[in-house]
């Protein structure tokens, strides 16, 4: 078994893996033994034909594209991990290109390499400075939740719709005075102001009364996802069947004493105005890190290869989709409720892959040029945050982790305390 190693532009590569032919008489066989019980040949019992009466009867090839997956998947992985000269980045694109009786066997494998970084200035690099003051309006804003949270609804009888209110409304939509797919709709929930409806459309029902008929005038917009209603005016007949209106608790000594720990509304905003501060104070300097993390970026140099563009997309997709299921919902449900295909869920997610990879790239870099390592107490330390996260005692976890687990925490560390150099030595302005 070898490997032969041709650099491309942009950071692709195509590896030509060769299996010897004995090695590939192998896989033939261990291809048929996978397959026999499947085979039926008149004149003997099933599972039992010889291997080289299914070649004759069937031709040859018959087992060996069950041969090519096991050559393949016995020889790839171990042919990277054996050459440390490269570093691929991709799924492979595997072409076979010889694959025969009594010969070697020979695929070539598609790859992106992991691009080379060319450092620019890191340190010291110019950002905004962040805020962390907490204004008595951030204070009233967080009073506003607790009030929105202890609300309650109420039915309108005596008046017209108002913005903020929830209405309950039946409606059909006509495009040239003909009813369109998926335009109707009975007893719908729709508040006023929320901007769930095509723009223009909530306004057009204020003022209008319980059980009172209203046209609503709209154009779609030119990016719509039904592409046969893009940019096309709508007439969208309506009935207001119910109003309701949410009704606010008084932001008082009493309200106060019933949603938090304390006896009066002046001590429970001198706390919130704490735990604002210290969660603004987190908040800044994460974001203080984001930007000299994004300063650093554009100051380097790197060429993203396309396919670990797509690679690194497939993942985000993958993880979202974990979440998804999660709430009950599978991503093909997601594609169909919001109208989106993969293709086009890839290229909306494409641009935060690309940020993504650029910034651990450059992370990696620094690492790497002001040679920062994990020492065994800092290792310990995750280990610790990991056993708490699982309910597990970090001595015993400790025991289960092995060296690559261990490897991947040393590397985490590493790459924060590069994010953490990079902030630390950032310039800010005003």
């Amino acid at each position: 078994m070898s490997m032969q190693v041709e650099k491309l532009d942009n950071n692709m590569a195509k590896l030509t893996i060769e299996v010897s032919a004995d090695d590939f008489e192998k896989a033939c066989n261990d291809a048929y033994n996978k397959n026999k019980s499947k085979i039926s040949i008149p004149g003997f019992r099933k599972g039992k034909v010889p291997r080289q009466i299914i070649e004759k009867t069937y031709g040859p090839g018959v087992f060996y594209e069950d041969a090519a997956d096991i050559c393949i998947r016995n020889t790839y992985g171990e042919e990277l991990d054996a050459n440390k000269e490269i570093e691929v980045v991709s799924r492979p694109e595997i072409e076979v290109t010889q694959c025969e009786k009594g010969k070697s066997f020979i695929y070539v494998a598609s790859v992106a390499l992991k691009p080379e970084v060319k450092l620019g200035k890191y340190k010291g690099v110019k950002i905004e400075k962040v805020s962390t003051e907490v204004t008595d309006a951030d204070v009233d804003a967080e009073i506003e939740k607790e009030r929105r949270a202890n609300s309650r609804t109420i039915v309108v009888e005596d008046r017209p719709v108002k913005d903020g209110d929830i209405t309950v409304i039946n409606f059909e939509g006509f495009v040239d005075g003909v009813a369109f797919e998926g335009g109707k709709g009975e007893n719908y929930p729709l508040t006023i102001g929320s901007g769930q409806f095509i723009p223009g459309f909530e306004e057009q029902l204020i003022g209008a009364k319980i059980g009172e008929d209203v046209e609503v005038n709209v154009t779609f917009p030119e990016d719509y996802q039904a592409e046969d209603l893009a940019g096309k005016a709508a007439v969208f007949k309506c009935k207001v069947n119910e109003i309701k209106e949410t009704e606010l608790p008084e932001a008082d000594d009493e309200f106060a004493s019933e949603v938090s720990d304390f006896d009066t509304i002046a001590e429970w905003k001198e706390d919130l105005k704490k735990s604002l501060t210290e969660k603004k104070v987190a908040s800044a300097k994460e974001e203080k890190e984001n930007k000299a993390l994004e300063a650093a970026v554009e100051n380097a140099e790197m060429v993203i290869p396309d396919a670990m563009a797509e690679f690194e997309c497939e993942q985000m997709i993958n993880d979202y989709a974990m979440r998804l299921s999660q709430q009950g919902l599978s991503i093909d449900q997601y594609l169909m409720f919001t109208g989106m295909d993969m293709d086009g869920l890839k290229a909306q997610m494409k641009p935060q892959a690309i940020k993504t990879i650029k910034s651990r790239l450059v992370l990696e870099a620094i690492v790497n040029e002001e040679k920062l390592e994990a020492n065994d107490d800092e290792i310990d330390a995750e280990i610790a945050k990991m056993a708490e996260m699982y309910g597990m005692e970090a001595d015993k976890l400790k025991e289960s982790i092995g060296d690559r687990e261990k490897e991947l925490m040393s590397k985490d560390v590493c790459l924060r305390k590069a994010v953490e150099l990079v902030a630390a030595e950032a310039k800010e302005g005003k």
